[in-house]
């Protein structure tokens, strides 16, 4: 209880600041406006909302979330089998030659994005030459807005575990936030960061390091409730 308050406390926040002191008056209209500085606070927020969502929710409390306040549809239960297919068979074909990896297990799609073509080393800024293919994701999420989506970082073992911890969180909500920035519905998104707790490989090469060092996006079909 204590965070999703605090969510809900930093969200009303953000909002409460651009409508007190991030206003300014357009001088060729004189209209009120949001400033810059009020837009990022209230993306800020939201950010914030995001990254609580993972710990905050349970997945079915996020979809029923993502229901209300996204305005969606929903899938019905008999079509998400054919409803992810055509999701998966769009993601292969736009993130085909891109270093993303695309893997279904169930109704869960995958997309496995390395750490080496989406950040520079120690970065948690993403790389803007991978800009173009997150702009791609973001097309087949447009497409298909029922699913709710998890971004989340992960580190391979090299240095200490708390500053690993620190890393995979700030690298899961950057991807979360152009996710955010480009349209991408607050309630479906979450990110939360790993560390490096789930290898996919050994650390004991650097082809494995290299392997855990990642950031995975999974998306999960809302059902109509």
């Amino acid at each position: 209880m204590r965070i999703k308050s605090f969510i809900a406390a930093a969200t009303i926040a953000a909002f409460s600041t651009a409508t007190m002191v991030g206003c300014t008056t357009n001088p060729y209209t004189g209209e009120r406006q949001a400033s810059k500085g009020a837009t990022l606070g209230i993306i800020g927020g939201a950010v914030g909302a995001v990254i609580g969502a993972a710990v905050a929710k349970t997945p079915e409390e996020r979809k029923k979330a993502a229901l209300i306040g996204a305005g969606i549809g929903g899938v019905a239960g008999g079509s998400v089998g054919i409803y992810m297919d055509q999701q998966e068979a769009e993601l292969r074909q736009q993130l085909e030659g891109t270093g993303v990896s695309v893997s279904r297990e169930g109704d869960q799609i995958v997309l496995n994005m390395p750490g080496n073509v989406t950040f520079a080393t120690d970065s948690s800024d993403v790389a803007p030459s991978f800009f173009d293919v997150l702009d791609s994701v973001v097309i087949v999420l447009d497409k298909y807005d029922s699913t709710l989506v998890n971004v989340d970082g992960h580190t391979d073992s090299t240095g200490s575990e708390e500053y690993n911890q620190k890393l995979s969180e700030r690298r899961a909500a950057s991807v979360a936030e152009y996710l955010l920035n480009s349209g991408i519905a607050v309630e479906r998104l979450a990110a939360q960061g790993y560390g490096e707790s789930r290898p996919i490989a050994s650390n004991a090469t650097p082809e494995g390091r290299s392997q855990n060092r990642r950031v995975e996006i999974s998306l999960d079909p809302i059902e109509k409730q």
